[in-house]
């Protein structure tokens, strides 16, 4: 079975074109940021990223907009990622069902707690502090993969693997069959091979978003080829 091609993008005006040249590049799936003024978990180039995206009037509405225009353009997952204070107000029932409908199929919410809304279906994030009953419960409540983010602190590239991903991918294979998609500092095809070869995808963040901004459709395309070179051979 080949390992999962995880590609997050922010959302904007040229993403949908930005998200067909990811999946012609071979992304298996898009992950659509929703920018937020305060994001806790990203680092420096998803914040400029979303401080760009909101200077653009890039607010729920209209990254729901583009996510139907995305949706348009490819057939691969798309999961919009955001922050449980947009989508409080909003509404999470009303969050969910419009991002279904413009054609999500799954969620992210990053800062919110396994615990809170249990009506919301999503993807659940563990990270190597997460405790092993916690690992158990975000296991048994995600929404068809579990996110492991393979360090304590925000996005962004760093200059390898972490090493404590081995174990979290370990402890979290110990409690669920489910696909586990490392994501967070991965960066290099080296970096990529490294993870997918211990967990059973990897998502590719910051440094995807940086080279769409420098290099637009073209250069992502070919950036992504070379993730999906490099973790095709693990």
């Amino acid at each position: 079975m080949s390992k999962r091609l995880a590609v997050y993008l922010m959302a904007g005006p040229e993403t949908s074109e930005l998200a067909e040249a990811a999946v012609e590049g071979g992304a298996d799936l898009v992950e659509l940021g929703f920018p937020f003024s305060d994001p806790l978990a990203d680092g420096p180039v998803i914040r400029e990223a979303a401080e760009r995206a909101l200077a653009r009037g890039m607010r729920t509405m209209q990254c729901l907009e583009c996510l139907a225009a995305t949706r348009e353009r490819v057939a691969v997952p798309l999961v919009p990622m955001t922050y449980a204070s947009l989508v409080e107000a909003y509404g999470y029932k009303r969050f969910e069902e419009d991002a279904r409908t413009a054609g999500a199929t799954g969620l992210i919410v990053a800062d919110l707690p396994v615990e809170a809304e249990p009506e919301l279906r999503r993807i659940q994030l563990v990270a190597p502090t997460t405790p092993e009953d916690r690992i158990r419960l975000a296991a048994e409540r995600t929404d068809g993969w579990l996110y492991l983010v393979s360090v304590t602190g925000t996005t962004g590239a760093r200059e390898s693997v972490s090493p404590q991903v081995g174990g979290l991918v370990e402890r979290a294979r110990a409690v669920t069959d489910l696909p586990l998609l490392v994501g967070f500092g991965i960066s290099t095809p080296a970096q990529a091979a490294a993870a997918a070869e211990l967990a059973d995808g990897i998502v590719v963040g910051s440094r995807a978003v940086q080279v769409a901004a420098e290099s637009g459709t073209n250069g992502l395309r070919d950036y992504v080829a070379t993730l999906r070179a490099a973790i095709d051979v693990v």
